[in-house]
């Protein structure tokens, strides 16, 4: 009789520990991965999800513990070699050159070379093929800096693909994605399954983990609280593990008391095409949110508005005023303040500590500057003010921005409208990557803003936010509103109606700029 012996994990680790400077992010913690499983990593931001698949990854090396890949223990991994082997990770934070075309990162490090002559016609090849699988439509001679966020992360995970694989590191990996690109990197999922190859995937979107997970391993503060079967674990008992806490209602009551126009657009179309001849207004005391599918122009009108979109036509009043050539200093003189969905790319200085962040946008404004000298002192005391409002962890002004988690983060850059006065705020996708808890805290923020007399605009894809925290909603369309929402119709059926209906008259965009 022949005994047959259950082959290792792909990756087993145990008593995991990485440590920064003051900081213990995990601690004895294990996890493993198996060939043909979807393994979810669970957590709070902050939690250490990022720091364990960069372990894994080989841009972090760990204190202590084990970690054995296929049976064999690695040591001195580094992200090139971690490649080598077969593990590939797509982070949240892409890692590609905006410079270079599509086709020129995904070979990047990786060229085919016969002697000393690059085999462009080969690769072109190869990597045609490759997106005609995936069904990714990418210009492979397209600058990747030129391109949306949602083709960034295609080209992220089509780089992933390019070679054999044995372990796939996906983070947050549908943040950017239409729900059609969204079902296609799922059903590229099942099928890498089909092939023995294991998957971490990290999200906070409960439907994709009912959907694609095998396990759930949740961590809290750097530890490990447990790993669970995906199939019997609640949706409630996952929240709870992850916050230590049972769970309450995640969006607030919010009492809307609308009160005169604070922002209004009359027919604002922008150079691009991108924004058609949008009405729209918010007034104080209430929040209104914009829901749309990915490139329906609901971001656009957002950065039109703040003037980093250039307009051919249309009207912008702010609390009574025309502003006729909108720049992003003018609007936070006027008391505008806009939040960007990419808080790594336009939102913070991540190389700087949290008080540069946070005094951005009032390094003009008593009492930090006076007669164009910086106050340091009344800088840090105002951080340090916000950081207490925010909670934010670790409460250390001086700590660098890359060295915080995303809801973190996400608080910094929001800590922006707090340092000056604002009548207007523009949230754009504020809860994008970040966990439940977060989630919840910047909810409180946005429903305190508007009851406190401001003027709030949440822009989303995540359609419970907008149900939940708008007054009243508006639908985008192919740069175009389509429907104006309020009270009971703003439900998903409702919304979800009108991001299909295909019989809207689309305004055209003048040729050239009027004046605004």
């Amino acid at each position: 009789m022949t005994l047959t012996l259950p082959s290792p994990p792909l990756i087993e680790m145990r008593g995991i520990m990485k440590r920064f400077p003051g900081v213990i992010a995990l601690s004895s913690v294990d996890f493993d991965l198996r060939a043909g499983e979807v393994h979810v990593l669970f957590g709070e931001n902050g939690a250490g999800k990022s720091t364990l698949i960069n372990v894994i990854a080989g841009t972090h090396r760990h204190d202590a513990g084990t970690y054995a890949y296929n049976g064999g223990s690695l040591t001195d991994l580094n992200p090139h070699r971690a490649r080598q082997i077969g593990i590939c990770p797509v982070f949240q934070e892409f890692s590609l050159a905006p410079d270079l075309t599509v086709e020129e990162n995904l070979f990047l490090g990786r060229e085919r070379t016969r002697g000393f002559v690059l085999q462009k016609s080969e690769m072109r090849s190869q990597v045609s093929k490759l997106l005609a699988d995936l069904d990714f439509d990418l210009p492979l001679d397209g600058l990747v800096g030129s391109l949306s966020r949602a083709q960034q992360q295609m080209t992220e995970i089509a780089k992933a693909l390019l070679h054999d694989i044995r372990v796939l590191i996906l983070d947050e990996p549908t943040a950017s994605l239409t729900e059609r690109e969204s079902e296609r990197l799922f059903e590229i999922i099942a099928d890498l399954k089909r092939k023995g190859v294991g998957i971490i995937y990290v999200s906070h979107r409960m439907a994709e983990i009912k959907r694609l997970a095998d396990r759930v391993t949740v961590l809290r503060d750097g530890r490990l609280v447990g790993t669970v079967a995906a199939a019997e674990v609640s949706e409630t008992r996952l929240i709870e593990m992850m916050t230590g806490r049972q769970v309450g209602a995640v969006f607030p009551t919010i009492s809307h008391r609308p009160g005169k126009v604070m922002l209004q657009t009359t027919g604002l179309s922008t150079v691009d095409g991108l924004v058609r001849g949008v009405d729209f207004q918010v007034r104080a005391g209430e929040i209104v949110g914009i829901a749309g599918l990915v490139g329906c122009g609901k971001s656009e009108l957002a950065r039109a508005i703040f003037g980093l979109k250039d307009l051919a036509s249309g009207t912008i009043h702010l609390d009574g005023n025309q502003i006729r050539s909108p720049s992003p200093a003018q609007m936070l003189r006027s008391g505008l303040c806009y939040f960007p969905s990419d808080r790594g790319t336009e939102g913070l200085a991540l190389g700087r500590p949290v008080r540069e962040n946070m005094s951005f946008t009032a390094l003009d404004k008593p009492p930090i500057a006076v007669r164009g000298f910086l106050r340091l002192q009344q800088e840090r005391l105002q951080s340090l003010a916000m950081i207490a409002k925010l909670a934010l962890a670790p409460a250390d002004p001086e700590k660098r921005v890359e060295f915080l988690s995303g809801g973190n983060r996400q608080k910094v850059m929001l800590a922006r409208g707090l340092a000056r006065e604002i009548s207007v705020y523009i949230f754009d996708e504020p809860t994008v990557g970040i966990d439940v808890g977060a989630k919840a805290e910047i909810y409180k923020l946005i429903a305190g803003m508007a009851e406190q007399g401001a003027a709030v605009v949440v822009i989303s894809s995540e359609l419970p936010e907008v149900i939940h925290l708008s007054n009243r909603a508006y639908v985008m369309q192919r740069g175009a509103i389509v429907a104006e929402l309020s009270g009971q119709s703003i439900d998903e059926a409702t919304i979800l109606a009108h991001f299909f209906e295909r019989d809207h008259a689309l305004p055209e965009v003048p040729a050239r700029r009027n004046a605004v």
